[in-house]
């Protein structure tokens, strides 16, 4: 499958750069500097216009604050997750929550549901309340829809996000422990059903034991293409 004009960069882990038909670049779930899996190259990023997080998580928002200080980029997030960040100096937020949809230019962002928690741990290790996580749904200007699930287990109602949204290209967390492992990520993608599936939140910590392999192996025979990316590598 093709992107017509966008293209999907890993970041290791769950983050994410999206660029658009018309060179927007939409940033999901930042973890940068700390992320033992994001290329030196990406710690800094010059261009951001749309920061999108997915949930409290220091591995999903921890390079948030000093992205959206160094290029002005809206964070989307829940509403609890961007009132916090509002406290920690960010001065672009736009909280929303589940089932709402903003939009930049011809973009759509829709934040829809994941099973998972939020909490963000603060600097006395309090955990402080961050909403429910969710994920989010990126129709771009030509029509492409992206789902990126944040942190989640496979949940019936991914059959909903199918019928609503379509999503041509999905992003699944695979490792297991923290998320779904390859065999709940394959019953996803059958509820899904994307054109490409890409792996991630796989092999940073040692107790993120699943791989792609596996999920490939257990989609064998759907019509879903499963991609597996290098961090740092475009794929378009």
């Amino acid at each position: 499958m093709r992107l017509e004009g966008a293209a999907i960069t890993w970041l290791g882990h769950a983050t994410f750069v999206v660029d658009t038909p018309t060179n927007q670049r939409i940033v999901v779930d930042p973890w940068l500097k700390g992320n033992p899996r994001c290329p030196p190259a990406f710690h800094q990023l010059a261009q951001v216009d749309l920061i999108l997080v997915s949930h409290g998580h220091f591995d999903h928002m921890g390079s948030a604050v000093e992205l959206a200080a160094a290029t002005g980029a809206p964070v989307v997030s829940n509403f609890e997750i961007a009132t916090y960040l509002q406290g920690q100096g960010v001065a672009n937020t736009i909280g929303m929550n589940k089932g709402g949809t903003v939009t930049f230019g011809d973009i759509k962002v829709t934040m829809v549901h994941a099973d998972h928690s939020s909490g963000i741990i603060a600097e006395d290790g309090r955990v402080i309340y961050g909403g429910e996580a969710g994920g989010f749904v990126m129709t771009l200007e030509n029509g492409l829809t992206l789902y990126h699930a944040g942190d989640t287990n496979v949940f019936s109602d991914m059959a909903v996000i199918r019928d609503l949204y379509a999503p041509d290209v999905a992003l699944l967390p695979i490792g297991g422990h923290f998320t779904m492992s390859p065999k709940e990520a394959s019953y996803a993608v059958r509820l899904l059903k994307p054109k490409i599936v890409v792996p991630m939140h796989y092999g940073t910590f040692d107790a993120l034991t699943g791989n792609p392999e596996a999920l490939r192996d257990l989609l064998v025979g759907e019509d879903t293409e499963v991609v597996t990316l290098e961090p740092g590598v475009r794929y378009e």
